[in-house]
């Protein structure tokens, strides 16, 4: 389903002036606290009313301030996922899911109760009231609810922030489910680099009010310069693998890419698994010649493609490889020393330990389906 957004909108001495277009599967806007991206989901949603400007999905109108068009949040189809989960305390779990359900005509309904409960595994649950739930599992809920009430759109507004990283580790294998099963379009406000590499197909980057970039995840988040500076270590390419066996021994599992063989700590998936993993540009080493006795278990062959450097010592460095595309964060002395320049064949170096939870992803379908 596409999105487009035009809107022109003062809060205050707060301009929010941004427009961008996307077809992705879950649209990440991302940028940094008070860049404007709550203020955008919320017209989105319905919970606020721009002054100037169009928001239409999946060919709906849904605002059209020139043609007074404004429809209002219940009548919008949008499934919405707080920061906090917003349960209502007195209804058990099962009650809170089927809440959503009445605000949805009953011929519009698809969404099946069990099958809801069974994605997001919290069958176990059902008969307890939000009380007695982790700051994860009332997420979950809250996911659930929102499917429940048959949604064309989901609005998700920093749904982690709240939770500690063992939450966060919990709950995002069933957003990747919520992404790849089900056909619903997502757009998730986040300020994180690694939320959004693991779950976002396209990104839009807001910065004061503005969108500064927008297009497909692999491309905007290897980018150091749209990247906040206390995250550009977490900067780097995302690279699609497939699960071609396990080294049960040495508990690794061993992947396939058109850039080669890798060897990742051990995943637990069947061969011909999907796999997504974000290489970070500071984890990847570069070498004129095929290394030899190193520790390492990745050596992928590429050739640079692009060089950029900053006014300090570094610079980043993109690899074509095979079509995998990589970078390499370096120093400008090394780039110097080397002679690296566009064109010039590497070896990728890429230790496996550097891959943890916060990397790897499940990738089941073609995101762009």
């Amino acid at each position: 389903m596409s999105l487009s957004v035009r809107i022109r909108h003062r809060q205050g001495a707060f301009l929010l002036d941004a427009a961008f277009e996307s077809s992705g599967r879950l649209t990440a806007l991302f940028g940094p606290s008070g860049s404007g991206k709550t203020s955008l989901i919320n017209m989105v949603g319905g919970l606020v009313r721009p002054e100037n400007g169009r928001i239409e999905a999946g060919g709906r109108l849904l605002v059209d301030t020139d043609a007074r068009i404004f429809v209002p949040k219940h009548r919008r189809r949008i499934g919405y996922v707080f920061q906090d989960a917003r349960l209502f305390p007195h209804m058990t779990v099962a009650q809170n899911l089927g809440y959503g359900r009445f605000f949805t005509p009953a011929a519009e309904r698809y969404a099946d109760f069990s099958g809801v409960v069974d994605l997001l595994g919290i069958g176990h649950l059902l008969s307890r009231k939000p009380a007695s739930l982790s700051g994860g599992e009332k997420q979950r809920v809250a996911i659930g609810r929102a499917l429940i009430a048959s949604p064309k759109l989901i609005l998700m507004d920093e749904p982690l922030a709240s939770l500690d990283d063992a939450r966060k580790a919990e709950i995002m294998p069933y957003i990747e489910r919520l992404r790849d099963e089900t056909k619903i379009p997502i757009v998730y406000v986040s300020h994180s680099v690694g939320e959004v590499a693991r779950l976002a197909t396209d990104v839009v980057v807001l910065s004061a009010g503005k969108v500064v970039a927008s297009g497909p995840a692999a491309g905007i988040l290897a980018r150091f310069d749209l990247l906040p500076e206390e995250q550009r270590a977490e900067a780097g390419a995302m690279v699609d693998l497939t699960v071609a066996g396990q080294e049960e021994e040495f508990g690794l599992t061993v992947l396939r890419s058109a850039s080669g063989e890798w060897r990742l700590p051990r995943i637990d998936a069947p061969v011909g698994a999907k796999i997504r993993v974000r290489v970070r540009a500071r984890d990847v080493m570069l070498s004129l010649e095929r290394p030899a006795g190193i520790s390492a278990l990745n050596v992928l062959p590429g050739k640079i493609a692009a060089i950029s450097a900053d006014a300090g010592s570094e610079a980043l460095v993109s690899l074509d490889c095979g079509g995998d595309r990589l970078a390499a964060r370096v120093t400008r002395r090394s780039v110097e020393t080397l002679g690296l320049a566009v064109g010039v064949q590497v070896f990728a170096v890429v230790k496996a330990v550097t891959f943890d939870r916060g990397t790897i992803g499940n990738l089941q379908h073609d995101l762009k389906g």
